[in-house]
């Protein structure tokens, strides 16, 4: 079982999906039709979306969808 993460970390994570929610809002997207575009399940942008852990990867695809660079996000 992982360690418990310090609270930066888990304020990070939460920043990088608050950031995900703000881009999939303003390009009026759902959570259904931005998982459509990323080639990923609604629950993974759920689970992004609530601050939980992601990979690298489905982020690189979530940016890809919102039309931002990964960087972007992560800020």
């Amino acid at each position: 079982m992982p360690a418990e993460q310090p609270p930066w970390i888990l304020d990070a994570r939460r920043a990088v999906g608050d950031r995900i929610r703000v881009r999939r809002l303003e390009l009026s997207l759902t959570q259904e039709s931005l998982a459509h575009n990323a080639e990923l399940d609604r629950s993974t942008i759920q689970r992004m979306e609530a601050g939980h852990e992601m990979k690298l990867s489905h982020l690189l695809h979530v940016a890809h969808a919102l039309r931002v660079h990964v960087s972007d996000l992560l800020h």
